[in-house]
Protein backbone atom coordinates (compact mmCIF):
# COMPACT_ATOMS: atom_id res chain seq x y z
CA UNK A 1 0.00 0.00 0.00
CA UNK A 2 2.97 2.44 0.97
CA UNK A 3 4.75 1.62 -2.48
CA UNK A 4 1.58 2.40 -4.27
CA UNK A 5 1.12 5.81 -2.11
CA UNK A 6 4.58 6.68 -3.34
CA UNK A 7 4.61 5.62 -7.63
CA UNK A 8 1.09 7.70 -7.05
CA UNK A 9 3.31 10.82 -6.20
CA UNK A 10 5.73 10.57 -8.29
CA UNK A 11 5.92 14.01 -10.45
CA UNK A 12 3.40 15.47 -7.92
CA UNK A 13 3.75 18.46 -6.05
CA UNK A 14 3.08 17.44 -2.64
CA UNK A 15 3.14 19.53 0.76
CA UNK A 16 4.92 23.15 1.45
CA UNK A 17 4.41 26.07 3.75
CA UNK A 18 1.59 26.99 1.87
CA UNK A 19 -0.44 23.97 2.59
CA UNK A 20 0.43 24.02 5.75
CA UNK A 21 -0.82 27.88 6.58
CA UNK A 22 -3.78 26.58 4.59
CA UNK A 23 -4.51 23.26 6.67
CA UNK A 24 -4.57 25.43 9.65
CA UNK A 25 -7.12 27.55 8.54
CA UNK A 26 -8.98 24.47 7.38
CA UNK A 27 -8.96 23.60 10.63
CA UNK A 28 -9.77 26.82 12.29
CA UNK A 29 -12.25 27.47 10.05
CA UNK A 30 -13.76 23.92 11.33
CA UNK A 31 -13.41 24.98 14.62
CA UNK A 32 -15.48 28.08 14.65
CA UNK A 33 -18.43 26.13 12.69
CA UNK A 34 -18.90 24.48 15.64
CA UNK A 35 -20.17 27.96 17.34
CA UNK A 36 -23.42 27.24 14.15
CA UNK A 37 -21.38 29.15 11.24
CA UNK A 38 -22.17 27.22 8.24
CA UNK A 39 -20.29 29.89 6.39
CA UNK A 40 -17.20 28.73 7.72
CA UNK A 41 -17.82 25.21 7.45
CA UNK A 42 -18.29 25.73 3.63
CA UNK A 43 -15.23 28.27 3.72
CA UNK A 44 -12.81 25.51 5.38
CA UNK A 45 -14.26 23.00 3.06
CA UNK A 46 -13.60 25.13 0.13
CA UNK A 47 -9.89 25.79 1.24
CA UNK A 48 -9.45 22.07 1.89
CA UNK A 49 -10.14 20.94 -1.40
CA UNK A 50 -7.63 23.59 -2.97
CA UNK A 51 -5.43 22.56 -0.47
CA UNK A 52 -5.49 18.64 -2.09
CA UNK A 53 -5.24 20.28 -5.50
CA UNK A 54 -2.31 22.02 -4.56
CA UNK A 55 -0.75 18.68 -3.32
CA UNK A 56 -1.64 16.19 -5.96
CA UNK A 57 -1.01 18.39 -8.89
CA UNK A 58 1.75 17.80 -11.61
CA UNK A 59 2.45 21.71 -12.45
CA UNK A 60 5.12 21.83 -10.37
CA UNK A 61 6.54 25.38 -11.06
CA UNK A 62 3.01 26.70 -10.85
CA UNK A 63 2.62 25.71 -7.28
CA UNK A 64 6.18 26.73 -6.63
CA UNK A 65 5.63 30.46 -7.95
CA UNK A 66 2.45 30.18 -5.48
CA UNK A 67 4.03 29.17 -2.51
CA UNK A 68 6.94 31.96 -3.38
CA UNK A 69 4.48 34.51 -3.31
CA UNK A 70 3.30 33.58 -0.15
CA UNK A 71 6.71 33.17 1.62
CA UNK A 72 7.18 36.56 0.61
CA UNK A 73 3.91 38.00 1.88
CA UNK A 74 4.70 36.35 5.22
CA UNK A 75 7.90 37.39 5.26
CA UNK A 76 6.59 40.92 5.05
CA UNK A 77 4.42 39.92 7.98
CA UNK A 78 6.89 38.96 9.99
CA UNK A 79 9.05 41.36 9.76
CA UNK A 80 6.59 43.95 10.51
CA UNK A 81 6.37 41.94 14.01
CA UNK A 82 9.47 41.87 14.37
CA UNK A 83 9.79 45.43 13.91
CA UNK A 84 6.86 46.35 16.43
CA UNK A 85 8.14 43.85 18.84
CA UNK A 86 11.91 45.69 18.97
CA UNK A 87 9.84 49.35 19.57
CA UNK A 88 8.06 48.12 22.06
CA UNK A 89 11.01 46.65 23.94
CA UNK A 90 13.02 49.83 23.11
CA UNK A 91 10.06 52.23 24.66
CA UNK A 92 11.54 51.66 28.28
CA UNK A 93 14.71 53.32 27.12
CA UNK A 94 14.11 55.48 24.63
CA UNK A 95 11.20 58.16 22.82
CA UNK A 96 11.12 57.25 18.87
CA UNK A 97 9.75 60.59 16.95
CA UNK A 98 8.99 61.16 13.75
CA UNK A 99 10.19 63.75 10.99
CA UNK A 100 7.68 66.26 10.54
CA UNK A 101 8.81 66.57 7.01
CA UNK A 102 10.24 63.22 5.80
CA UNK A 103 8.79 61.26 8.15
CA UNK A 104 12.16 59.26 8.99
CA UNK A 105 11.99 57.55 12.78
CA UNK A 106 14.45 59.17 15.22
CA UNK A 107 15.27 57.75 18.33
CA UNK A 108 16.23 59.67 21.28
CA UNK A 109 17.45 58.37 24.92
CA UNK A 110 14.68 59.09 27.74
CA UNK A 111 15.69 61.41 30.35
CA UNK A 112 17.57 64.49 28.68
CA UNK A 113 14.56 67.16 28.77
CA UNK A 114 13.86 69.37 25.91
CA UNK A 115 16.27 68.05 22.93
CA UNK A 116 16.98 69.89 19.11
CA UNK A 117 16.86 66.88 17.44
CA UNK A 118 18.33 67.26 13.27
CA UNK A 119 16.52 64.79 11.09
CA UNK A 120 19.75 62.56 9.65
CA UNK A 121 17.64 62.42 6.68
CA UNK A 122 16.61 65.33 5.64
CA UNK A 123 18.52 68.04 8.19
CA UNK A 124 15.30 69.54 9.38
CA UNK A 125 15.52 70.47 13.26
CA UNK A 126 12.90 70.54 15.20
CA UNK A 127 12.75 70.58 19.22
CA UNK A 128 11.20 67.51 21.35
CA UNK A 129 10.89 66.66 24.97
CA UNK A 130 12.88 63.65 25.64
Amino acid sequence: MKEKFYRFMQGRYGSDQLNRSLMILVIVCFGLSLFGGKLFYGLGAAILVYSYFRMFSKNIYKRRAENSVYLRYEYKVRQRFVTWKREMQQRKTHHIYRCPSCRQKIRIPRGKGKVEIKCPKCAQTFIKKS
